[in-house]
């Protein structure tokens, strides 16, 4: 079988490794020859995992999109981001779907994996083919060393078709332990836009409850841990700066977008909370800076950690820049240091990691991502631990947001 997979990123990239290590024939089309040369040399972000079988299997990569004509299959796996001001990006979605339109024959089975709105499938691929089935089925990427590999879970199968759905699913079962079919491709799509939005929703309340248990004088941490020993009915999530990635931060406005006599408050409201807690963060850095008598406008500050989650060096959306920038505008001098990371784009400008955070005497130490040797830091130090995961020393100056 002969597989196309159309986009290498984050998740097209693992799914094409997870399709050769299956025994498939897999050609990998991109439009970008950085990113084809960059695979090439080894030089992108994947699980050790997924490092092995790139140096063990050999990927065929294009990007002619005349390949498309040549494939038994075609998988679809491009990123949906949002814009500045929350409106779905649909630029590359379209894009590699006008391309598959372009380019398919009759005979093939086309997946399209990237996160959309509800009714995308069928706008931007079934009704444009003919002869050609077509099913929706969600990308379950878990980025980063501790990740969950992609056969490890299960898959969720929307079809235009029967026959469309049996095809599909002979093809995921090489690569998933189950897969779940359900009655359309709208059916699958919502059930992927209800995991993230579920997951924004609890992240907003945990960081809530964070707040709440600060007023209180009572530690979050243990709150949560405590719960989390219930067996049934609670699940637990984290507090933190904000979320970063592909998903969370953009994929509910997939769900809000098309909404309009629906108006999901609870989503709306969480939402919200995420999106302004980065500058509760800052709230609580000018806290900590005048509770030491220093100034923000000459004030240095150090970000330690910028990815998005730790052991990646994917910064998409991450809270890091709308703390540093905040910071830099109010006048501190803000850096930060990252294992993973050698530059940030934060507004205009393209900052440079500091290569060695311990030599400076930063007055204020933001931990956003736990990753690398944070053992420069020291207890008199004042810190304020994002993450809320350092082990705090005893009579230290670390706090949580």
């Amino acid at each position: 079988m002969h597989v196309l997979i159309v986009g290498l990123g984050y998740v097209g990239l693992p799914t094409a490794l997870a399709f050769l290590e299956a025994g498939c024939r897999v050609t990998g089309y991109d439009v970008s020859a950085a990113r084809l040369a960059a695979i090439r040399k080894g030089q992108v972000d994947l699980s050790p995992l997924d490092h092995a079988r790139l140096r063990f299997h050999r990927l065929e990569t294009t990007t002619d999109p005349a390949a498309v004509a040549a494939a038994d299959v075609v998988v679809i796996c491009v990123p949906t981001p949002v814009d500045e001001h929350h409106v779905p990006d649909l630029s590359a979605l379209r894009a590699a779907c006008g391309t598959v339109v372009a380019h398919a024959v009759p005979g093939q089975l086309v997946v399209l994996t990237s996160t959309t709105y509800v009714g995308s499938t069928r706008d931007l691929l079934i009704d444009h083919l003919s002869g050609v089935d077509v099913v929706f089925s969600p990308e379950r990427v878990d980025p980063g060393p501790g990740g969950r590999p992609l056969e490890h879970s299960p898959r969720v199968l929307g079809p235009a078709s029967a026959k469309a759905g049996d095809r599909a699913e002979e093809l995921l079962r090489r690569v998933a332990p189950s897969v779940h079919r359900v009655s359309s491709p709208e059916a699958a799509e919502l059930c992927k836009l209800l995991e993230n939005s579920f997951r924004a929703v609890n992240i907003a309340l945990a960081n809530e409850f964070a707040d709440i248990a600060r007023e209180v004088g009572v530690d979050p941490v243990e709150v949560i841990e405590a719960a989390a020993t219930k067996p049934f009915g609670f699940m637990r999530f984290d507090p933190g700066p904000g979320v970063g990635g592909q998903c969370v931060p953009s994929d509910p406005y997939y769900l809000l977008w098309r909404l309009r006599r629906a108006a999901p408050t609870v989503l709306t409201a969480a939402m919200g909370a995420i999106a302004a807690r980065p500058q509760a963060v800052v709230g609580r850095a000018l806290e900590m800076l005048a509770a030491a008598g220093r100034d923000v406008r000459d004030a240095t500050v150090l970000v330690a950690g910028v990815s998005y989650k730790p052991g990646v060096a994917d910064a998409r959306e991450t809270p890091a820049v709308p703390i540093i920038a905040a910071l830099r505008r109010l006048g501190a001098r803000a850096e930060f240091t990252d294992p993973l990371v050698e530059e940030l784009v934060v507004g205009e400008e393209v900052l440079k990691r500091a290569s060695d955070p311990g030599s400076e005497p930063w007055d204020l130490v933001v931990v956003h991502t736990l990753g690398g040797d944070l053992a420069w830091l020291r207890p008199e130090q004042p810190v304020l631990d994002a993450t809320y995961r350092l082990e705090r020393p005893g009579d230290s100056r670390w706090e949580v947001p």
